[in-house]
């Protein structure tokens, strides 16, 4: 059987919902009348409660989830939207009830209780079944056709979350002399292994695969029970919005001319960066005047360093730090930092560093527009000649303001050469797909551990 498991998993979740509803409903009427026994009135309103939760559970079918979308923020999210049309259909059950004396602080109780331990069981389901899919189990098999770049990407994609329990069966397309020691077969074999009925998934890259290809692929795959999914080269429009729209049954993808910077995200973007750098700068003070002094004390030259970067639309402009390193360090030219064991950092530098307080003088930047609180690390010209020799979509990067933080700062850190810049290239042109308040706030909250923590990179 296909799914052995899978099936198991709409009845348990039920099941819990229900147990934890008449749980946190006994709870609550326990805690608000003293742990006297329900009557009839309540006994009524336990039953709607059940009823209710049965007629949400049919009509908004929420115990279904595709695995790349299975976190547990959606969860919580989708949770939190069925206790509140539950609790909209149960006070509309109390009204019915009025004239029985129901307590409105039991009700309150109750959601209280249902909330929290719902939204535990969920939070720890998740963790469970993620451990339980990275080593091994309830995996779903998958193939890529078409090899390419894209395909590549795919599998690479899924070794990097094994928790996602999905597992690798091979590249298939025609061979040629390129790709055939990567691929596992051509098309008549892919045949084969699809009749065994062992593939839940097939990737088609289009860019690659044959039109003749992947009709008899999706026209066979009712009878052999396997998904496909289509992969599409966007890389070109990276940064762009896109949307889906229909012409009578065909879908036509929509590109906007406009880039991600409407005047809507780019003002609320401007103002957020203008009131939380002003903040800092005043509220912060005090730690700037302390990392002032102890930078002056510990190591001849200035307090502040200045150096050339590069900002939106290439446009170069002066980026503020505090002084890490000794005067005079690239005398020799431009050379990147190779971490703990560079003897060009001071000793002070180093911890500076570490805490990330070195970028504290870059809200000035922010403050005059030249940067953004949120946006991928600027660079020197010397280092982007280099980059964009290896990682042409670099220049992607030039289309918005650079930034004192992002996710290739909170997930990969500092870069000592330009392959680790490279590496992390990627984590920041997420983010042009990615840029919104809460976003921006989840990374600044990331940023504050690693300086809490000392563990920048």
């Amino acid at each position: 059987m296909k799914y052995r498991h899978s099936f198991l998993f709409l009845p348990i979740q039920l099941l819990l919902d229900f147990l934890c509803l008449n749980v946190a409903f006994r709870l609550a009427y326990g805690y608000r009348f003293d742990g006297q026994v329900p009557g009839d009135d309540y006994l009524i309103l336990q039953g709607f409660c059940n009823l209710s939760w049965l007629l949400i559970v049919v009509a908004m079918q929420p115990y279904r989830y595709e695995r790349v979308r299975f976190h547990v923020f959606s969860l919580l999210e989708r949770y939190a939207a069925l206790v509140l049309v539950h609790a909209s259909l149960v006070a509309f059950g109390w009204i019915l009830l009025k004239d029985h004396n129901l307590s409105r602080l039991h009700l309150f109780y109750f959601y209280l209780i249902f909330s929290a331990v719902g939204s535990a069981w969920r939070t720890f389901a998740v963790i469970a079944l993620k451990f339980y899919r990275a080593s091994g189990h309830n995996t779903r098999r998958f193939v890529v056709v078409g090899y390419g770049k894209l395909a590549m990407v795919i599998k690479k994609f899924y070794e990097n979350h094994p928790e996602m329990g999905f597992q690798f069966y091979g590249f298939f397309d025609d061979p040629t002399p390129e790709n055939k020691s990567a691929i596992r077969g051509d098309y008549e074999r892919l045949e084969t292994l699809l009749a065994t009925g062992t593939i839940d998934c097939v990737y088609c890259c289009t860019p690659y695969i044959q039109t003749e290809a992947l009709s008899k692929l999706v026209e066979k795959s009712p009878e052999k029970d396997y998904q496909i999914k289509l992969v599409i080269d966007f890389t070109g429009f990276l940064g762009r919005k896109s949307s889906i729209e229909y012409h009578d049954m065909m879908p036509i993808v929509s590109l906007s001319n406009q880039m991600w910077e409407d005047v809507k995200v780019k003002w609320l973007k401007r103002v957020f960066d203008v009131c939380f750098s002003l903040s800092v700068l005043l509220f912060g003070s005090p730690i700037f005047f302390i990392v002032a002094i102890v930078t002056k004390l510990t190591s001849a030259g200035g307090i502040f360093y200045a150096q050339d970067r590069i900002g939106k639309d290439g446009k170069p402009f002066k980026i503020y730090k505090f002084r890490s390193m000794y005067v005079d360090s690239e005398q020799q030219g431009p050379a990147l930092s190779s971490g703990g064991g560079d003897a060009r950092i001071t000793p002070w530098g180093h911890f500076i560093r570490k805490s990330r307080l070195d970028e504290l003088p870059q809200f000035y930047n922010v403050l005059v527009g030249e940067m953004s609180v949120v946006g991928p690390r600027p660079e020197r010209q010397h280092f982007i000649d280099q980059i964009v020799q290896i990682a042409p979509s670099y220049t992607k990067l030039l289309q918005i303001k650079p930034g004192i933080t992002s996710i290739g700062q909170v997930k990969y850190g500092y870069a000592q050469n330009v392959e680790e810049m490279t590496k992390r290239l990627r984590y920041d042109l997420i983010y042009l797909n990615r840029i919104s308040l809460f976003v921006d706030m989840w990374l600044i909250m990331q940023t504050v551990l690693v300086m809490v923590k000392g563990k920048g990179k």
